[in-house]
C-alpha cells in the first residue's frame, strides 16, 4: 500500500486526551504518514495535553480569542482550515466526538471530497439543545463521515438507526481507555490528598447548558454535602471560564475541606480521579474513564449519551436540583453494598486496543486485503437489555 497522509483535526483538551494515543499509533505506523491539526479553540488546556503525550503539531491555527462565540469558532476553523487542506492534501481527515472544531473540520474536509472517519461516532441524546452544541455537531459530522468508530454497540445501533451503511460502521471501544495506559501511575501526590483519613469526592462542571440556575443549585448540594458530612473532602478543579468562576465564588461557602483548584493537566486529573472516592461531573469523557479506575460516577446531567455505563452500573443521572445532588451523595456513601457495586461494575466502554483498531480499520479503507482486529464486545445495550433506570436513557 502506498504511504498514506492521515490528518488528525482537533481544538479541545478531551478531544486531545482521546486522539492522543490513535496519534500515537499511526506514528509508529510505516503505512501512514501523519499529519496533526489543532484548531486551539481551549489554548492552554490543549496545551497540557500535546505536552504531557509528546504530541508536535504541524498546523497550529490558534484561533482562541476573548469570549468566542461559537460562530467565530466555525467560521474561523473553516477558513483556516481551507488553506491547510490545500497545502497537506491529505488521505483521510480524522475528527473526535462533537466540538464546534469537530464539526467544522469535517465540513471542510467534505468541501475537498477528502475521507472523513469519525472517532467516537453515533452517541446520541436526540435532544438538539441537550448538550449544546455538541449533540447538533456530532449529528452532522455523522452526516459528513466516511468512516464511523463507534465505541460501543448502542453507538452503532444509532447509526444503523440512521440509516448510515453498516459496511462503514465499526465497534471499536473508546481510546478515552487506552489513554490511562500513558497517565495512571501508582507513585503520585497532590496537596489535595493530604488527609489520608477523609473520603475525597472530585467534581468537575463545566457545560453550557448548566450555566446559571443548575450550577446554583448544585453548588448549594455542595455547601450541604459538606454539612452532612464530617469526614468528606471535595476536590474542584475549576473550569477557565469566568462566568463560572464567578458562580463558584457566590455560591460556594468557603471551607477547609473544600479544595478550589486551577484545572489539572491530564496526568494530574488521572491520577487524582484514580485516588477519588466518588466523582460528580457533567463531562462526557470522565463518564468513560471512571468505569477503568474503579471509581462511582454521578452524573449532573438530566440525560446523558452515555447510556452503557448506567446500564453497566457504574454511572448514576441525578440531574442538577439540590435534593437530588444531596440525595444521591448521602444514599451512596452510607451505602457500602451499593457503593461496591459501582465501584466494580464492569467498563463498557473499553479494553486498551481502541486506538490499534481504529489503525487497522484504515488501513483496511485504502486495502481490503489488510486484515482488522476483531471489534470490541462491550456487552451492555441497554436497549437489548431492557435497562430499570431507562427513563434517564435515551431512546
Amino acid at each position: 500500500m502506498e504511504k498514506k497522509k492521515i490528518m488528525t483535526i482537533f481544538g479541545t483538551r478531551p478531544e486531545a486526551i482521546k486522539m492522543a494515543p490513535i496519534i500515537k499509533e499511526i506514528e509508529k505506523d510505516v503505512r501512514f504518514e501523519s499529519c496533526v491539526v489543532v484548531t486551539a479553540q481551549h489554548r492552554e488546556m490543549l496545551d497540557q495535553v500535546l505536552e504531557t503525550f509528546a504530541i508536535k503539531t504541524d498546523y497550529d491555527l490558534n484561533i482562541m480569542t476573548p469570549n468566542q462565540t461559537l460562530a467565530a469558532i466555525t467560521s474561523r476553523s473553516i477558513a483556516l482550515l481551507d488553506d491547510v487542506f490545500d497545502q497537506v492534501k491529505p488521505d483521510m481527515v480524522l475528527v473526535h466526538g462533537d466540538t464546534t472544531t469537530t464539526f467544522a473540520a469535517a465540513l471542510t474536509a467534505f468541501y475537498h471530497q477528502i475521507p472523513i472517519g469519525h472517532v467516537e461516532a453515533g452517541l446520541r441524546t436526540y435532544d438538539k439543545y441537550s448538550p449544546f452544541p455538541e449533540e447538533m455537531n456530532r449529528q452532522m459530522t455523522d452526516a459528513l463521515a466516511d468512516l464511523y468508530f463507534a465505541p460501543t454497540s448502542l453507538s452503532r445501533d444509532n447509526l444503523l438507526k440512521a440509516n448510515y451503511d453498516a459496511s462503514q460502521i465499526y465497534v471499536t471501544g473508546n481510546s478515552a481507555i487506552d489513554a490511562l495506559a500513558y497517565t495512571v501511575t501508582p507513585e503520585f501526590s497532590h496537596e489535595a490528598l493530604k488527609n489520608s483519613e477523609a473520603k475525597k469526592i472530585l467534581i468537575t462542571m463545566h457545560r453550557r447548558e448548566n450555566l446559571g440556575q443548575n450550577m446554583m443549585q448544585v453548588f448549594r448540594a455542595i455547601n450541604q454535602i459538606l454539612d452532612n458530612h464530617a469526614n468528606i473532602e471535595i476536590i474542584f478543579p475549576m473550569h477557565k471560564n469566568p462566568k463560572i468562576r464567578a458562580l463558584i465564588s457566590t455560591h460556594l461557602k468557603p471551607s477547609s475541606r473544600l479544595h478550589l483548584i486551577e484545572p489539572l493537566d491530564v496526568f494530574e486529573f488521572h491520577n487524582l480521579a484514580k485516588r477519588s472516592d466518588l466523582i460528580l461531573t457533567d463531562s462526557g469523557g470522565i463518564q468513560e474513564e471512571a468505569p477503568s479506575l474503579g471509581v462511582p460516577v454521578l452524573v449532573l446531567r438530566e440525560s446523558t449519551e452515555r447510556p452503557e455505563g448506567v446500564a453497566a452500573g457504574t454511572l448514576k443521572v441525578v440531574g442538577t436540583f439540590e435534593e437530588d445532588v444531596v440525595s444521591a451523595v448521602d444514599g451512596l456513601l452510607s451505602d457500602p453494598v451499593a457503593y461496591e457495586k459501582m465501584a466494580t461494575a464492569q467498563n463498557p466502554y473499553g479494553d486498551g486496543k481502541t486506538s490499534e483498531r481504529i489503525v487497522s480499520i484504515i488501513a483496511r479503507y485504502f486495502d481490503s486485503t489488510v486484515e482488522i482486529l476483531p471489534e470490541f464486545s462491550d456487552k451492555t445495550n441497554p436497549n437489548r437489555k431492557g435497562n430499570p433506570d431507562e427513563k434517564k436513557l435515551v431512546d
